[in-house]
């Protein structure tokens, strides 16, 4: 027994030995770098007058240099800096990637388990000056915090400003949007499908426009959007991020929303537009996604490769900043199987020589290294067709194919080591970092990288934001169908004694719009709200569900339930439409369906109950069955055989007579 007993003292005293070491080296393996990158540290920035005038001197050398002169061109100021860079503060500006947030504004310390890459390291050791946020904090705390980060890279050797990017903040959604990010400082609006349903120009730069001026408010000055990738495979777990199916209406809503967000040309109030994914992510093999080695080839069955290009010539035209290539592989449409990222064809040949496009390539995250979290292997990196090559050989291909910088990447000495071998030459990194720092000076964040955070808060959400936003999660909503019902149709309700039985909306909500039941039997309405269909285990990184993926119809234990509740009494079914469901069943049995793209549950009862005329307008065809799906042409647009509604498709209460 005492034996026993002191080999359990032993076990609870090795155990702890274990946790306090692996403590020590989860501290010291973040600390270490920072406390490194804090002896490099330099002084901020003083200021220079120089006739009247103040300048910043970022290099602290007591005079103003050309590239501190904000009176001189562009031009000049970039070639003046360029030649001030090390090697490896050129490779630095080449890594673009994810940093977060600590407490209360203030930079993540050490012991952030979110910490993967501290800021100062990031700054200091590894020279890099683009960063992508995810989590933030909230309002005037993110305007903090990204002031803090801006104040560390005044004291880089020579100041050279961060510039921050975002993937879309302004959905409507606080869960289930794809790639988009519910942020409550921030107005709230209709995905981007959602705005090709309204299919209003003006509209689309007006959102552009509020979008800017909300990111730019709390530091941010890149939008990784929009995505002009056409919807042409339905199964597409994507789809809610583009705007439909047809290339003309992605053209010219792609265009109003870059011109929203950058204005007629670049500046210190635009946010410059990543328009993604070139040369179009819509044709995935079979619909899945290149996040996934399972859906790592695009197919063009029906020879349609060109069309795809379509809308990123009218963003090319708008004045994109920047593209972004996607991670698929275009099978059998060049001389090399190999992804978009890598491939010299897409890239140089087809973007720049074509087609024009003189600004940044940036790749898609995680193209070149394994993703690692605490050294251990998270993901393997998305180098499709170039699995066989090393990081550092997948590197030079990428540059060599066209490549400007590299996303979700943090790994500048492979550059350095390229260069240094003579396997890349620093002429051709120069012209990537021409460009790099082209777009940081017409940002205008070499002379004032900082937002004045006692402003935040009147220029986040604003009556008019507010107020545009929830306008379009009203206008992009689809009437499909509208039913006689004794003797009219059954939209829109009337409100006040109506008896509602409700699933799948706040309770809250539909309370003032009705008196709620419990019992459908008692209901003189249902309002059925149910889920888009899909195949679970598909789309998810990291065990996260990313994307929605695979089947569009509902099985028939998802379908029962639904059906015996549209036999009971007159019924609505609501959706969110992120992918074209089939809704062939539910439609022969509902006595009302109205989708949407993207809104609030109040938006949706103020169409039910008539506040406002439903006037969204399909932005893709739907089909009727699962077999049409199946053999419809991945890169084709409007090849469903039969489809149960046709892009434009919309009713209003007005005319469904």
């Amino acid at each position: 027994m005492k034996t026993a007993f002191r080999l359990f003292i032993y076990f609870l005293i090795f155990v702890a030995a274990l946790i306090l070491f692996l403590f020590a080296w989860f501290y010291l393996s973040r600390a270490v770098p920072i406390w490194k990158a804090q002896s490099r540290m330099g002084p901020p920035a003083d200021t220079i007058y120089v006739d009247g005038m103040a300048f910043r001197d970022l290099n602290k050398n007591g005079i103003l240099d050309p590239y501190e002169d904000l009176r001189l061109p562009v031009e000049i100021r970039v070639e003046d800096l360029l030649n001030q860079m090390t090697l490896e503060e050129k490779a630095g500006l080449m890594y673009h990637t994810f940093i977060f947030p600590g407490k209360d504004g203030r930079i993540a310390g050490a012991l952030n388990p979110m910490n993967l890459l501290p800021v100062e390291s990031a700054l200091f050791n590894k020279h890099m000056h683009f960063f992508n946020l995810y989590m933030i904090p909230e309002g005037k705390l993110a305007a903090v915090w990204l002031n803090h980060i801006q104040e560390l890279a005044e004291r880089t050797r020579l100041g050279i400003p961060v510039t921050f990017s975002s993937d879309p903040r302004h959905t409507a959604m606080s869960e289930g949007a794809a790639v988009a990010v519910h942020t409550p400082a921030f107005s709230h609006w209709t995905e981007p499908i959602g705005l090709a349903a309204i299919g209003d120009t003006a509209f689309a730069r007006r959102f552009g426009e509020i979008a800017a001026t909300e990111y730019r408010a709390i530091g941010i000055h890149t939008a990784l959007h929009p995505m002009v990738d056409l919807a042409t495979e339905p199964r597409w777990g994507r789809i809610s991020g583009t705007f439909g199916e047809d290339a003309r209406l992605s053209s010219e809503l792609g265009a109003a929303y870059i011109r929203g967000f950058q204005g007629d040309s670049l500046s210190a109030t635009s946010v410059s537009t990543m328009t993604k994914h070139f040369p179009g992510g819509g044709p995935q093999k079979n619909g899945w996604d290149a996040h996934f080695e399972y859906g790592k080839d695009q197919a063009y069955p029906g020879n349609n490769f060109d069309h795809h290009l379509i809308p990123f010539a009218a963003a090319i035209e708008a004045g994109t900043a920047q593209m972004m290539p996607y991670y698929g592989v275009p099978v059998g449409q060049t001389s090399e199987d190999v992804a978009f990222g890598f491939n010299r064809e897409i890239l140089t040949e087809l973007l720049r020589d074509e087609m024009g496009f003189e600004g940044i390539v940036c790749t898609d995250w995680n193209l070149i290294n394994p993703l690692k979290i605490f050294g251990f292997e998270l993901m393997q990196p998305r180098a499709y067709g170039v699995e066989h090559l090393s990081p550092p050989e997948r590197t030079a291909k990428a540059i060599e194919a066209g490549v400007d910088q590299f996303g979700g990447e943090s790994s500048p000495e492979q550059i350095v080591q390229l260069v240094n071998k003579g396997l890349l030459s620093e002429g051709r990194i120069d012209e990537s970092v021409r460009r790099l720092l082209t777009l940081k000076f017409r940002l205008g964040l070499f002379d004032n990288p900082y937002v004045d955070v006692d402003r935040v808060d009147e220029q986040l959400a604003t009556d008019e934001a507010i107020r545009l936003g929830y306008e379009s999660q009203l206008r992009s909503q689809v009437l499909l169908t509208n039913q006689i019902v004794n003797g009219k149709p059954l939209l829109p309700l009337e409100s006040g004694s109506l008896k509602l039985y409700v699933e799948g909306y706040n309770p809250s909500v539909a309370s003032d719009f009705g008196v709620i039941v419990d019992d459908p039997d008692e209901a003189d309405v249902i309002i059925l709200n149910i889920k888009p269909p899909y195949d679970p285990g598909y789309g998810r990184i990291a065990g996260i569900e990313i994307f929605r993926e695979g089947r569009l119809y509902y099985t028939d234990d998802e379908l029962g339930p639904i059906l015996s509740l549209l036999n009971k009494k007159p019924a609505v079914i609501t959706t969110y439409l992120e992918r074209p469901a089939i809704l062939t069943e539910i439609v022969e049995h509902a006595g009302a369906v109205l989708v949407n793209f993207g809104s609030s549950d109040h938006a949706v009862f103020d169409i039910l109950f008539g506040n406002f005329n439903p006037e969204g307008k399909l932005p893709f065809d739907m089909p009727s069955d699962w077999e049409s799906v199946v053999n419809q042409k991945e890169d084709v647009p409007f090849d469903l055989e039969n489809p149960l509604f046709r892009f434009g498709h919309g009713l209003s209460y007005d005319r469904d007579k």
